[in-house]
């Protein structure tokens, strides 16, 4: 079965949000972008330039769930941007929801580091990339997600998830 919901994840200048604004006007799906699920606290210490901790994140991936749960219960597909970045999240974020498929997506943290730094309007501190980088964790080949790299147009790279992700079956 093809997903339902689309979770484009990665650090920070990744073009998650890029990549996933296009896929949902490309699919005609709901999107959602994470930053949005973030409580002014974990706005205002990343502002700040401190990485948000473990707890911090919960509540944050917590919301993100009831969004995917949402868009399952009532059959409406959509895309969502998350970081994402260790196991124990994603696992929260697809646990028992076959229909979720995970996209990470990759870069060498000079190119990051060059987007976030031309970057404006955005909260998040770009002394914060190293500490984003340090928690990524790689996926397992159990986690089933396609890893793409950002060297590619942002217009490309959704062409590619779609190619990948909406003509084969999902396990």
């Amino acid at each position: 079965m093809p997903p339902k919901i689309i979770l484009v994840a990665g650090v920070s200048g990744s073009g998650k949000t890029t990549v996933g604004t296009l896929l949902a006007q490309r699919l005609n799906w709901d999107y959602a972008e994470a930053d949005t699920f973030h409580s002014p606290a974990n706005i205002a210490k990343m502002s700040e330039g401190h990485p948000l901790t473990d707890e911090d994140r919960l509540p944050w991936l917590k919301s993100i769930a009831a969004w995917i749960d949402d868009h399952l219960k009532t059959n409406r597909p959509g895309v969502v941007t998350c970081s994402a970045l260790k196991r124990s999240y994603r696992e929260l974020l697809t646990h028992g929801r076959p229909e979720v498929q995970i996209v990470l997506l990759t870069g060498d943290r000079e190119t990051l580091e060059s987007r976030l730094k031309s970057r404006t309007g955005h909260f998040f501190n770009p002394k914060l990339l190293d500490t984003q980088l340090e928690t990524l964790e790689p996926p397992a080949p159990t986690e089933n997600i396609l890893t793409l790299p950002i060297t590619a147009t942002p217009e490309e790279t959704a062409t590619q998830i779609i190619n990948q992700t909406t003509t084969k079956p999902h396990s």
